[in-house]
């Protein structure tokens, strides 16, 4: 029997049947910008064959104006649905489903010509919107149903229609953005109206034979946002209209709030996916830190909700719902909600991937094909980077020995696994040990092979790794001064005061640490306390009226850098302000421009650029950086050995398993 009856049982949507309960949720990966449409065929397609029950594309724009950005992909010409037919053909021939999302990005848009009810900027945009007129309006919707009329043309399943996340649909509803005072603003009515007739004319596009899902904001998590008793009547007139389906969205781009990063609790909205179930007769879909079978069973099997929604498990793992019903779910490459190559790069306009998959998104270029001489290869080192060189070699079939200096694999990632929020990354490490004992690989633990050693590889893979930068502080070998490898491995500990030297990515993961005493990760009512979340039958928009309301810190934290800029201008580009907000709440000061000047027992001397001054310290923490471990690299060289250097090894710059499992995994393919 399935360890996962109800995820894997099958389900109706208004007339599409489905094999089980899984839909691949909606994800903007840049792929049809490319104008390669068999890389973005082949990416469904696989998707398709791993067995999800139903996908939702990235959005497509119903016009240039509604583009999230100039150039956005949508079906504008007869070219462009042959393109789109081609996706459909593909995952059809695959076995999958897939729908359309229309997203119309409304004051989102970056650029000079979006639109939106009312002439109010957003605060994530440079861009002020064009308040609409009648015409303008009559325009939106027009061409929201005729992007639902050529999705029929294309082959698509039906269309999922995008009214969450703060965009133009989502716009009209909220008093946040929309202050009009005409038929389309004001009463609860008139905000709804827009996005209700968008329902019914999009229904009439369709035709009875195509499914039609809307998407509905169950938390704005913006002051101004819908209240429950506005959403439950949307739900209904929405449905009235002819949605088949609700799934559910949560918080608007603009929100101050985390929502799917990794410190967010897993299924932390699924009890408002359940109360909203409870409202309507149509089916409703849970989304958000859903990237586990387990996790997903537990919601269907509660009754929260009737199917699940997981989008980046889905870059992370193609093949995640063929592996749960093999039972092989220890074996699911996790998603550990990062955020780094998926939408920091689509927000920086590049094309996603996975930190955990670096094939996602590029599987025509990056294939792991079998070899026809299979060779002799020798991994030292078994941190990110040396495992995904070993996976990835030995599933081209090459005879692989992985040898680690320590008595277990993961290197790094095993302090990054200590980090309060970053409790996901221990999934990351058990899958890696689970591939490892599926594959053919020799392990060798506890070993730190010599060059002579090595002589008998066809080649050899260093991955050794990191070691810290000495910042040369003077005092710095005192008691008092630990390393952060120290300090996360468990082998000291900090006292009540401490200094952080070096606010980098492992600065402030060390600052995290330092000052949290309980998890809220593990905890989703304290996390909702922590972060000011309410329910919306009692708070607008979902925001609690006494704001984030976080544990004290368990210590007083300094958090210092020599750069003299924004401490955590570096951090990912949709995930820093999370980290800097979670340590604003704490009170850790935060100062750049420093000079370290010494150690001693009271602390740390520095200079500032408003003078000399001291940091009253217990404990200083050294996280200034790390250097190239590569001392077996130069000597395998020297040698004339076929030697390759990947990971930390070969650039230091900052801890990055991105750049590490990305290096490994294309090395590999061309071995």
């Amino acid at each position: 029997m399935s360890r996962y009856p109800k995820l894997l049982s099958p389900i109706t949507l208004g007339p599409l049947s489905l094999p089980n309960r899984v839909l691949m949720g909606s994800m903007h990966t840049g792929l049809e910008e490319t104008g390669d449409w068999n890389r973005v065929s082949t990416f469904y397609a696989t998707r398709a064959r791993g067995g999800v029950g139903l996908m939702v594309t990235g959005g497509m724009a119903p016009n240039r104006e509604g583009g999230v950005y100039p150039g956005a992909a949508g079906l504008f010409t007869q070219d462009d649905i042959a393109n789109h037919a081609r996706v459909t053909r593909a995952v059809h021939e695959a076995g999958g489903r897939i729908a359309m999302q229309i997203l119309h990005a409304g004051r989102y848009a970056y650029s000079k010509h979006c639109v939106a009810p009312s002439a109010i900027r957003a605060p994530i945009s440079a861009f002020t919107p064009n308040a609409l007129d009648e015409a303008g309006i009559e325009k939106q919707m027009s061409d929201i149903a005729t992007a639902a009329a050529r999705s029929v043309e294309a082959g698509y399943d039906g269309v999922e229609v995008m009214g969450s996340e703060g965009y133009f649909l989502n716009q009209f509803l909220a008093p946040r953005t929309n202050r009009r005072e005409d038929r389309w603003g004001g009463s609860l009515e008139n905000r709804m109206r827009l996005p209700v007739e968008v329902v019914a004319r999009v229904r009439a596009a369709l035709g009875p034979d195509k499914l039609l899902i809307y998407r509905i904001s169950l938390l704005d998590l913006v002051s101004e946002g819908q209240d429950w008793s506005e959403i439950v009547a949307l739900a209904h007139a929405v449905t009235e209209a002819g949605a088949d389906v609700l799934n559910t969205g949560i918080g608007w781009h603009e929100a101050r709030v985390p929502t799917i990063v990794t410190s967010v609790p897993r299924a932390a909205f699924a009890h408002l996916t359940a109360k909203l179930r409870g409202e309507v007769s149509v089916p409703v879909i849970a989304s958000n830190r859903i990237n586990t079978p387990e996790v997903a069973e537990e919601i269907l099997a509660g009754g929260q909700a009737d199917m699940v929604s997981m989008a980046r498990p889905f870059l992370a793992d193609p093949d995640f719902v063929a592996k749960a019903a093999r039972g092989e779910a220890a074996r699911i490459a996790p998603c550990i909600a990062c955020n780094q190559a998926c939408l920091d790069h689509t927000f920086s306009g590049k094309l996603s991937s996975c930190l955990v998959n670096p094939r996602a998104c590029h599987e025509t270029e990056l294939v792991l094909e079998p070899v026809a001489s299979p060779r002799r290869i020798a991994v030292v080192g078994a941190g990110p980077a040396g495992l995904s060189a070993a996976l990835a070699a030995a599933e081209r079939g090459h005879a692989v020995t992985l040898f680690e200096a320590s008595g277990r694999i993961g290197g790094q990632l095993h302090h990054a696994a200590a980090i309060p929020g970053k409790e996901e990354f221990r999934g990351l490490l058990d899958w890696f040990e689970a591939e490892i004992v599926a594959s053919e690989i020799e392990l060798r633990l506890g070993e730190t092979p010599q060059p002579e050693a090595l002589a008998g590889f066809d080649a050899v893979i260093v991955a050794t790794g990191v070691r810290p930068r000495d910042p040369a502080i003077p005092g710095q070998e005192g008691p008092n001064v630990i390393s952060y490898a120290d300090l996360l491995s468990g082998r000291a500990e900090a006292g009540p005061r401490v200094a952080v030297v070096g606010a980098g990515g492992i600065g402030f993961d060390v600052a995290e640490y330092l000052v949290t005493g309980h998890s809220t990760t593990i905890d989703p009512p304290a996390w909702r306390t922590e972060w000011g979340v309410a329910d919306p039958s009692v708070a607008r928009g979902g925001l609690a009226p006494e704001g984030p309301r976080p544990d004290p810190a368990a210590r007083r934290v300094t958090l210092l850098q020599r750069k003299a800029e924004k401490l955590g201008k570096r951090l990912g580009k949709t995930t820093g302000w999370v980290h800097r907000a979670g340590l604003q709440m704490r009170a850790v000061e935060m100062l750049g421009g420093v000079s370290y000047e010494r150690i001693d027992a009271q602390g740390l001397h520095v200079t500032t650029p408003e003078g000399p001054r001291l940091i009253e310290a217990d404990t200083i923490v050294l996280c200034a950086g790390q250097e190239s471990e590569r001392a077996l690299a130069d000597a395998l060289l020297a040698q004339g050995v076929e030697a390759h250097v990947i990971g930390g090894a070969d650039v230091a710059a900052e801890l990055d398993a991105k750049r590490a499992i990305d290096q490994g995994t294309r090395l590999a393919a061309r071995l």
